[in-house]
């Protein structure tokens, strides 16, 4: 009966709207009190469709097309309606922006101060739904697809704040205002505890979250919630039952983040390239984050099987001069989010802005670039990203792509293949490459042939270019049914590209591995791998496809110092674009392969 009654006490608590406003992103006060009864009598977490998706699914990259982006509004403290607004005007230029409303009077409220600040309300969607916070990234629901792009379905977990059972089940009314199932990580033994903002994936079945997840789900002091307990294993095997990821990069967590989500300091920009904060040398969570960072890089590649590419951009300190380590605001420029071909992104003070907002237009060409002033909220220990969520297209025409690198044998290329693996629900009609070396003259157009009908891969070839040359280029496909789309999303504006020139780098100078040309290639039966090692080295050769999943393991052992040939048989691969990738402790090479 007590017990009973502090639930009721607690449920009652979350309805003060004036309190309830100033909830930080990480556990109030009052919560972290409350987590050691809460254990023994955590309320019923039945809700949506309590068993994993019917069909295998994959999570939505937040670079991908959205229908709408989702806030929840406050009307309080005075700085948090003029954010909202700011997200929403420039977002809404994209996209309906869906403002989830308390009450009725809440949503007069968010009507009002969005018409008076010029914003077309005709893109604006307003729905009733409680909630008890801003951090709708964190409680949200996920996007993920049935059959990569058959069918958008919502997943939600257990949100780890004990106190806010409004937000926890605010999946569902997005599942009710989009008309979209709910899949709940809520009952043994699928019940898991995870939060958006420590959770961003590559759209190709990884994930990364800080090791936060690994404490809210196990058997330590953490795990307030009830929730398994959970090995490593069982999660990995319910994120892959229920979103598609079947590798689940776990890092440690940062000693000055109270809330240790990474999207505090890092991001993926696409699925080659990280955005990275910086710290100067030794400062604050700088040390942690090389470290973290390094622990990628040497165990982990992209899934096209090639190093991840790293941006760094600067983490600064707050307007006094004051790091996370020194009492300072936790100010970072990864918080920020994409809206199609819109970034917005947290803004500080202008000596720092200029140059984040610089890396970010030079990383992701043709995007519009918006800062917006986050020095409030950041207070709280969040930004742009935390105070919104993504909600992907029903019907994506995907369209996935390892871009080219520099070329600098350019005399050895005839032409530069491209490969892209595309779908859509009603198939692909038609795809094209764009390129071009001056983007004011236009684009030339390129047919892609569809070369593998299982994996959806497309391929065609940019002919050969002059030496000293930079290539632009854009891949534009057509479905079935009628709809278009580009990769980058940008496109024409945005772009790919790749510089060639004739003056050969000695790899020697970088590496002690070389990968010489494969042949044949085109290949149809046994083809060398000519390889050149200036030490005795543990060294692998694998073949992966063009999402980089291995298809064949080619060698795993010691090179030899010097030059040895490897054999590949590729008349056991179906036609089509292959990699092969050699690795050694110091470097990552890798060749392309055509089997014909």
């Amino acid at each position: 009966m007590r017990y009973r009654f502090l639930l009721l006490l607690l449920f009652a608590s979350t309805l003060l709207p004036a309190q309830r406003d100033l909830l930080p992103v990480g556990p109030s006060a009052e919560e972290r009190a409350m987590q050691q009864w809460y254990q023994f009598i955590a309320p019923a977490k039945s809700r949506g469709i309590e068993e994993p998706p019917p069909h295998p699914v994959r999570h939505m990259a937040e670079w991908e097309e959205l229908q709408a982006l989702s806030i929840t509004w406050r009307t309080s403290p005075s700085y948090m309606p003029v954010l909202l607004t700011q997200i929403a005007k420039h977002a809404s230029e994209e996209v309906p922006v869906v403002v989830f409303c308390n009450t009725q009077n809440v949503l007069n409220q968010a009507t009002s101060t969005l018409q008076n600040a010029g914003v077309d309300l005709d893109k604006i969607q307003f729905s009733i739904v409680p909630n008890n916070s801003i951090w709708i990234r964190d409680y949200g629901p996920n996007c993920v697809y049935a059959n990569d792009v058959e069918e958008l379905y919502f997943v939600d977990w257990i949100y780890n704040r004990p106190t806010r059972p409004l937000d926890d089940v605010l999946p569902d009314g997005a599942g009710a205002h989009f008309g979209v199932p709910v899949y709940s990580t809520t009952q043994t033994p699928h019940d898991l505890v995870h939060t958006g903002g420590n959770f961003m994936s590559d759209g190709l079945g990884t994930g990364f979250a800080s090791k936060l997840t690994l404490l809210e789900n196990g058997t330590g002091p953490q795990n307030v919630y009830n929730a398994g307990p959970h090995t490593a294993d069982d999660i990995d095997a319910i994120l892959n039952t229920f979103m598609g990821i079947d590798r689940f990069v776990k890092m440690d967590i940062l000693p000055y983040d109270g809330i240790h989500h990474i999207d505090m300091h890092m991001r993926l920009l696409d699925e080659e390239t990280l955005l990275v904060g910086e710290y100067p040398q030794g400062i604050a969570d700088g040390p942690q984050i090389e470290a973290n960072l390094q622990y990628v890089l040497d165990n982990y590649s992209t899934a096209f099987g090639t190093p991840y590419k790293v941006v760094r951009i600067v983490q600064p300190p707050d307007g006094n001069g004051n790091y996370p380590n020194q009492g300072g605001a936790y100010r970072t420029y990864t918080n920020s989010v994409l809206v199609n071909k819109t970034v917005l992104v947290p803004t500080y003070e202008e000596k720092y802005d200029t140059t984040a907002l610089r890396i970010y237009r030079e990383n992701m060409p043709g995007y519009k670039v918006v800062g917006i002033n986050c020095n409030s909220i950041i207070q709280l220990s969040g930004a742009l990203h935390c105070v919104t969520k993504e909600i992907g297209v029903g019907d994506p025409l995907w369209i996935v792509h390892k871009s080219l690198e520099d070329i600098h044998d350019n005399e050895l290329w005839s032409s530069y293949e491209v490969t892209a693996q595309i779908k859509h629900k009603s198939g692909i009609a038609e795809a094209h490459v764009y390129y071009t070396t001056d983007t004011l003259a236009g684009y030339e157009a390129v047919p892609l042939s569809l070369v593998d009908p299982d994996a959806g891969t497309w391929a065609g070839t940019i002919p050969h270019q002059e030496n000293g040359s930079t290539i632009f280029y854009y891949i534009h496909a057509e479905a079935n049914s009628g709809k278009k789309q580009v990769r980058p999303l940008a496109a024409p504006s945005g772009y790919f590209r790749f510089r060639v020139d004739g003056m050969p780098v000695s790899t020697s100078e970088t590496t002690t591995i070389a990968v010489r040309p494969l042949y044949p290639n085109p290949a149809s039966a046994i083809t060398v791998i000519p390889v050149a090692s200036s030490t005795h080295q543990p060294a692998s050769i694998e073949v992966v496809d063009v999402l980089g999943r291995r298809v064949e393991v080619v060698f795993r052992g010691d090179l030899p110092a010097g030059e040895s040939n490897y054999y590949l048989h590729a008349n056991r691969l179906a036609p089509g674009s292959y990699f092969v990738v050699v690795k050694t402790n110091e470097a990552v090479m890798t060749q392309k392969l055509v089997v014909k």
